[in-house]
């Protein structure tokens, strides 16, 4: 059985880099099951209305209901974790004064849970949206709403409860990538292996699935899938809504990394309609840093999965609807609105403005067989899923940024050893001096400059040798290592503009503000276009009138987490200048 780890809230980050266990949620319950007083319900009843239930009525139901917050009156409800099996376990009884629910009510999600009437029972009922509206109007006692409500879901992912159970043979590869998009989300999920679970062989025995269709997911609601994408999880999680294709979006952002969590945030706390689209998980790639330590505001350092899981909630806070997993396929610029279509469909959604927050996609090196063995020796990023994996083994670890040194300081503490490959002579020119001293300091990594993967070998079940080469002396060794984590960089993300002709550098990066301005010159000159013909635009904004491009797709930015929430924040102000600039027939769609 595996669970998934739980992100910590901020005063409770600690100074272990791979902790054992999570908070002690049996000091919170005070916490986590608040009892609200005269005043907060006196609140709270501006927000909702009142329905009643008989004794033994389902309240809600796992999968099935959304509700956003109730708060008891008169009764109880009791609340049982559940899951598509048919596995029940109690949890709590609401009585007067305390409110059900937990994060995904926030966004008007399916419930994690079943809650039964005992007694005759009178609740308010806050639906989701009147829900962030409390939140705001309310700062204490939201305060406190909120606290219960990401304490009640780190206890679900605790429990590895309330979410979809993964059944299949350990070491399944399709298991991996299931499991680490779940984790990544923040989202309580089981794994069940049948070789050792009763109900999972029994449910294996019943469907009888091919190799090609493991392995079976069931959702809360009882839907068993086979071989699902991660669209199909999406879904059956409330995670990737039905998207309204006539509704014009204030704001469309395209990509949930910092930047655009930054953005999504600032702009729906201003009033804008904010829709935000990513193709895997929030956090982007500074989701797989573990351990981000010259972040303002962190002494201690912070995860990149916890720093960005807060500003995920609050992002929910403020109502931003946000779509996971929602790759956008195309952007289409030669009408108003602008339009995002989506990959693998034919939908498009519409927008006033687009922030282009897209990040980069991995790079792979050039090896042969390398798509054979990802997600079964070969990573892209280092979670506590994968850093499970390499327990007491010994692993390599190919890079030499910042994003490579967080992962193999992390990765120690629980592989033997780290072989850390670099092409380079030193790390001197590529990381911070705070984690080449950490480095260093670790007896259990190892550097090899000069030094890079020619060879990998393995069979169907997974990697099982690495040959490695030293430039400088052309000698070649193979390492018995099942694990390969690749830290090498990325490319921009943007061959999905072309359609669009957002200006973009040699390498694919965005040209912004005066960028775009100076590329715009140099082709028009020759035209007869001089500079004082061409267009004012505001710093971050591409080529295209109304599209946005911030973090690190944009050309010439910074590569640090803090300066790309910086560019999301400075971008809604040229998105308010933008929009009051509109002509008052296009203002008005």
């Amino acid at each position: 059985m595996t669970t998934a780890p739980t992100e910590l809230l901020p005063e409770e980050i600690p100074d272990d880099p791979a902790p054992q266990s999570g908070l002690n949620l049996e000091q919170r319950q005070h916490q986590m099951f608040p009892v609200l007083s005269a005043t907060d319900i006196r609140h709270m009843h501006r927000f909702g209305h009142v329905v009643c239930f008989k004794d033994g009525d389902m309240i809600f139901e796992a999968g099935k209901t959304s509700f956003g917050l109730m708060l008891v009156i008169k009764g109880g409800i009791r609340v049982n974790r559940y899951d598509g099996l048919g596995n029940s376990a109690y949890v709590t009884t609401h009585l007067p004064g305390q409110f059900s629910g937990e994060v995904a009510q926030l966004s008007g999600r399916p419930a994690l849970g079943n809650g039964l009437a005992e007694g005759d029972v009178e609740v308010l009922v806050v639906p989701s949206e009147a829900l962030r509206q409390l939140l705001v109007a309310h700062a204490d006692l939201g305060e406190r709403i909120v606290r219960a409500l990401i304490l009640r879901r780190v206890g679900l992912i605790e429990q590895a409860s309330g979410g979809p159970v993964i059944v299949g043979p350990r070491g399944h590869e399709r298991i991996h990538t299931l499991q680490t998009f779940l984790q990544a989300n923040g989202h309580p999920h089981l794994v069940l292996d049948p070789e050792r679970d009763r109900q999972a062989a029994d449910l294996m025995e019943h469907y009888q699935p091919r190799r090609e269709e493991l392995p079976l997911v069931v959702c809360p609601d009882g839907v068993v899938k086979k071989n699902p994408s991660v669209v199909d999880i999406g879904r059956c999680l409330g995670m990737l809504p039905q998207l309204d294709s006539d509704k014009v979006w204030d704001v469309i952002v395209v990509g949930a990394g910092p930047a655009g969590l930054a953005t999504a945030v600032y702009a729906a706390s201003e009033g804008l309609s904010v829709l935000a689209l990513e193709t895997r998980a929030y956090g982007g790639q500074a989701g797989a840093s573990a351990r981000i330590e010259n972040y303002l505001g962190f002494p201690t350092g912070v995860s990149g999965r916890a720093l960005a899981g807060r500003a995920y909630v609050q992002a929910q806070k403020f109502g931003v609807e946000i779509a996971i997993p929602a790759p956008a396929g195309r952007l289409i610029c030669d009408t108003y609105p602008l339009q995002v279509e989506m990959c693998g469909s034919l939908q498009r959604l519409q927008a006033k403005t687009v922030v282009l927050s897209c990040g980069a996609r991995y790079r792979r090196p050039s090896l042969a067989n390398l798509k054979q063995f990802e997600g079964k020796g070969v990573y892209y990023w280092a979670s506590p899923v994968e850093a499970k994996l390499c327990k007491t083994e010994e692993i390599i670890l190919v890079g030499g940024g910042n994003s490579a040194g967080q992962a193999a300081v992390f990765l120690s503490g629980y592989a033997s050893k780290v072989h850390m490959l670099i092409r380079k002579d030193s790390l001197s020119s590529t990381m911070s001096s705070y984690l080449i001293e950490r480095i260093q300091a670790t007896p259990n990594i190892e550097l090899h400059t000069c030094t890079e993967i020619v060879a990998l070998e393995g069979d169907e079940d997974g990697l099982r040798q690495v040959r490695v080469r030293n430039a400088r002396t052309e000698a070649e060794c193979d390492y018995d290592v099942c694990r390969v984590f690749l830290f090498i960089g990325a490319d921009p993300n943007t061959s999905w503009l072309s359609d669009c002709g957002v200006d973009v550098d040699p390498n694919g990066f965005i040209r912004t503000g005066f960028d775009v301005t100076k590329s715009q010159c140099k082709a028009n000159f020759a035209n007869g276009v001089y500079p004082r013909d061409l267009p004012s635009r505001a710093a971050l904004e591409t080529s295209v009138p109304g599209v946005f491009a911030i973090g690190d797709v944009r050309a010439t930015s910074t590569k640090r987490v803090a300066a790309a929430v910086g560019e999301g924040a400075a971008v809604v102000s040229q998105i308010h200048q933008f929009l009051a600039n509109l002509p008052a027939d296009k203002l008005r769609i």
